[in-house]
């Protein structure tokens, strides 16, 4: 048993119950464990909960960042990187819904340590949104709000999104990119 065995499974039961209703108990018992024997690999829920976010946000970020820092048109650069992040969460399904719908659960001082990594993942996206409107590709007036409508869309995709379902993921990224890109209007 380790402790990545320990982390993934805890993620499964996070999403299934949520953080609150979940327990020890039912992480021990998904990894066939004894709750006293997981008490020898990590501490608390509290824990097991900020571990899995910086996971996700590690991973995710991995997922942009090389797409960020490419010499490229930021209209371009922001498609990629959109459909990177979708893939990314379709494929981690598990750990993306405790990162999207657990993080509120963080007690204060574990929030305080994981809101700098959040924003520099938010900052990924921002970067792209001002260097757009800086070349003239994008306008744009408030880049937060930007990020905020473009991770909200994104986001909850993962509620509905289905593998075997009529589109890939990388076709809703190309038709999110299209809709953010050029609006509803005819």
């Amino acid at each position: 048993m380790t402790r990545d065995d320990i982390l993934d499974a805890a993620a499964q039961v996070f999403r299934r119950k949520g953080f609150h209703g979940a327990s020890m108990s039912a992480i021990a018992e998904a990894v066939d464990l004894q709750k006293a024997s997981l008490y020898h690999h990590v501490t608390s829920k509290q824990e097991i909960l900020l571990e899995l976010l910086d996971r996700a946000l590690g991973l995710l970020t991995e997922h942009i960042a090389g797409i960020a820092a490419q010499a490229m048109p930021a209209d371009e650069k922001l498609r990629q990187m959109m459909q990177a992040y979708l893939i990314a969460l379709a494929d981690n399904s598990d750990l993306s819904s405790v990162l999207l719908f657990e993080h509120r659960s963080l007690d204060k001082k574990s929030h305080a340590r994981h809101v700098p990594q959040r924003d520099a993942f938010e900052r990924l996206w921002r970067n792209v949104i001002d260097e757009g409107v800086t070349a003239g590709i994008f306008t744009c007036s408030d880049s937060g709000v930007a990020i905020r409508a473009l991770m909200g869309m994104m986001n909850w995709t993962l509620t509905w999104y289905r593998p075997e379902g009529d589109k890939s993921i990388e076709k809703i990224a190309d038709e999110y990119a299209d809709l953010m890109f050029h609006g509803l209007l005819k």
